[in-house]
């Protein structure tokens, strides 16, 4: 921290032998333009020659007067050193019959800083206005709150002598003031650091302690002390060129300390929602949050950038009409990052998915793993990673493994030609009692067959339902049904064809020959007749 008040320092150095206002030449004492009052404002109010009665003439005596006036007039000098206003008298009009752009014959001072504060003519001279007068002292009390305008009494009791352009006791007083922001940084370090963590960490919550309270420690450690020099630094009265850069890098460096507490408190609030989603039975919850989570900083991100503008007294009145005049090209060229916003809205609501499900879109075949603000990302069954944009996605038919209430088995079990009938009836009932005792299959839907006669092979159809969530337990009880498969098979004296080819030779010398003999003619309605009474006996 002491490096920063170093710099402080030298910044301090540089600014500290400038004059505290432009006095340039000009009629005493006059009140003839908008130039001519606050020259004699301000010339009446230094500390070399403080006339405050004289001072006091550019307030209306119609409104004030008497010491009320010496009262407000000197306030009103103390309002504008303590913000760091600097007043350059070469912008201020030196036309007599000046009128602003509403065509109201007043001038303003401080237009940004203070708007309340402004110059209008009467019997031709130039005055502060009424609303002036009645605006001075709750300015005064703004800008030295808690009574903090008293210490200006007290402290150059410390010492009047002059040192480098600066009395006495104000050294004294930026000494104590640097004590002062030291001491509370160590006693808010050791608040955080020890007695919160080590709380914390004694009832076994100190990863609690170091991921969400101390990242949040600093920034509001460092808030804490930029609000105190805020407050103290008007009392101080060091020059006016050093006080406005000071002020106004106080002021940015508020908002910007109070951005980045809210930057965190974000993070802990979006793991807390994550938490909370994971106990839930639902995943939309879960694709939500860190989309949630992105929007809540891009918007406390924005937010804390316009603060931060508006304290460098940057008109962001005209940023945000330049913004939304902006807005149509950049919609124009941002159309795809708009595109997959929408998608994303159209994912969470219509649902076609949620995170780990396993989907089927296009090319695209893996375990959906986050839904994110623009894109999708999927793991693979080649544990590769793949980036879809949004906007693509909710235009693609998405085949959703991960909604199917049953995971089909479908396969073909193939014997030898050479199997007796009788052993192929009994195999496909075997078959069927399998998936019957099985726990995992749908009991309700299966077909087993023998449907077909291919060249090599008897083909029985095995065609069932798995009633399983996931895709391992379906390869877990796939095998179990395989290896019972096989062991029927092995009971029964059952083989299994595979791609094969006989060559027959019709005749050998001495063997009988192996071409068929086929029934007669006049014998086939015969033969039909008792295969069918042999089939069907009544």
């Amino acid at each position: 921290m002491m490096r920063y008040f170093l710099i402080l320092f030298l910044l301090f150095t540089y600014t500290t032998f400038g004059q505290n206002e432009e006095t340039k030449t000009l009629p005493k004492n006059s009140l003839a333009t908008p130039k001519a009052t606050v020259n004699t404002f301000l010339q009446n109010l230094q500390e070399e020659e403080f006339h405050p009665e004289i001072a006091a003439k550019t307030l209306n005596p119609k409104h004030i007067k008497g010491k009320d006036a010496e009262l407000i007039i000197t306030q009103l000098k103390q309002v504008l050193d303590g913000a760091g206003v600097l007043i350059d008298l070469d912008e201020i009009p030196e036309n007599p019959n000046y009128s602003d752009s509403s065509d109201r014959k007043r001038y303003y001072l401080s237009e940004i800083e203070f708007p309340q504060i402004y110059l209008e003519r009467s019997n031709g001279k130039w005055y502060f206005s009424k609303k002036t007068i009645e605006k001075i002292p709750a300015l005064h009390q703004e800008v030295y709150p808690f009574g903090t305008d008293k210490l200006m009494n007290i402290l150059p009791k410390m010492g009047m002598q002059k040192i480098l352009g600066l009395h006495a006791w104000q050294y004294i007083s930026i000494l104590i003031l640097v004590i002062i922001c030291v001491l509370i940084h160590k006693l808010l370090s050791w608040f955080f650091d020890w007695l919160i963590y080590q709380l914390l960490k004694n009832k076994g919550y100190g990863n609690i302690a170091h991921d969400y309270i101390m990242p949040v420690a600093r920034p509001f450690s460092l808030l804490i002390i930029v609000g105190i020099l805020i407050i103290l630094i008007p009392v101080l009265q060091l020059p006016i060129t050093f006080n406005h850069y000071f002020i106004l890098l106080l002021r940015a460096l508020l908002p910007l300390f109070g951005t980045m507490m809210v930057y965190k408190i974000v993070d802990i609030l979006g793991e807390y929602m994550l938490k909370k989603a994971a106990q839930t039975e639902t995943t939309m919850d879960d694709q939500i949050v860190p989309i949630l989570k992105r929007v809540l900083k891009i918007f406390v991100v924005i937010i804390g950038f316009l603060y931060i503008l508006n304290n460098l007294r940057f008109d962001i009145t005209a940023l945000l009409a330049g913004i939304s005049i902006g807005g149509l090209a950049f919609a124009l060229a941002a159309q795809d990052t708009i595109k997959n916003f929408f998608g994303s809205l159209m994912i969470l609501f219509d649902k076609p998915f949620q995170i780990g499900d396993w989907v089927t879109a296009g090319d695209i075949d893996g375990t959906v793993e986050e839904v994110g603000f623009r894109s999708t990302r999927v793991r693979t069954f080649r544990n590769s990673l793949i980036t879809v944009p949004n906007g693509k996605l909710a235009d693609m038919a998405v085949d959703n493994h991960g909604l199917r209430k049953y995971r089909r088995f479908y396969t073909t079990i193939t014997v030898t030609y050479d199997t007796p009938t009788h052993l192929i009836e009994a195999f496909t009932d075997g078959l069927k009692k399998i998936v019957e005792e099985h726990p995992k299959t749908w009991k309700e839907f299966y077909n087993i067959y023998f449907n077909n006669m291919s060249a090599y092979s008897l083909d029985i159809m095995f065609y069932v339902f798995l009633d399983v969530p996931t895709w391992g337990e379906e390869l877990k009880y796939k095998e179990e049904i395989l290896l019972s498969i096989m062991k029927l098979a092995k009971q029964l004296g059952i083989n299994f064809a595979f791609p094969t080819q006989t060559l027959h030779m019709e005749n050998f010398p001495g063997q009988a020959s192996l071409s068929p003999k086929y029934v007669e003619k006049n014998q086939v309605s015969e033969k039909l007749k008792d295969f069918f009474q042999t089939s069907n006996p009544k």
